[in-house]
């Protein structure tokens, strides 16, 4: 995932929990806000309950490579958080239960649509 797909600053993330959308499943949280960057950017928070840095990153990479395949209309900032039982959960499940959440909030698309 290239960097200008990703939120970086702590004010991105900040905007989209003040101000955007929620939805959320058993294992993971969408908070999605419209942008005027006109891609779709996303940002991934996995807190240290869920355990050591390890477990965290296998979270994360797993998250990264869902988005990475999953086509999403452009023009929004989407903040994934895991949630505990995403820990034990594989792949493909995890990419179900975004794809889920995604569909719910309307911004699965080709990734070329307008917002």
């Amino acid at each position: 995932m290239r960097r200008e797909e990703r939120l970086t600053r702590r004010k991105d993330f900040e905007t989209v929990y003040k101000k955007g959308r929620s939805w959320a499943n058993n294992l993971l949280v969408l908070r999605a806000l419209p942008n005027e960057v006109g891609a779709s950017r996303y940002g991934f928070a996995v807190g240290k309950r869920l355990g050591g840095a390890v477990v965290r990153n296998r979270v994360k990479r797993r998250l990264r490579e869902g988005a990475r395949l999953t086509p999403v209309r452009d023009g929004w900032d989407i903040v994934l958080i895991a949630r505990q039982h995403a820990v034990d959960t594989d792949y493909h499940t995890l990419r179900r239960a975004m794809e889920e959440l995604l569909a719910r909030a309307q911004l699965l698309g080709n990734g070329r649509e307008e917002a």
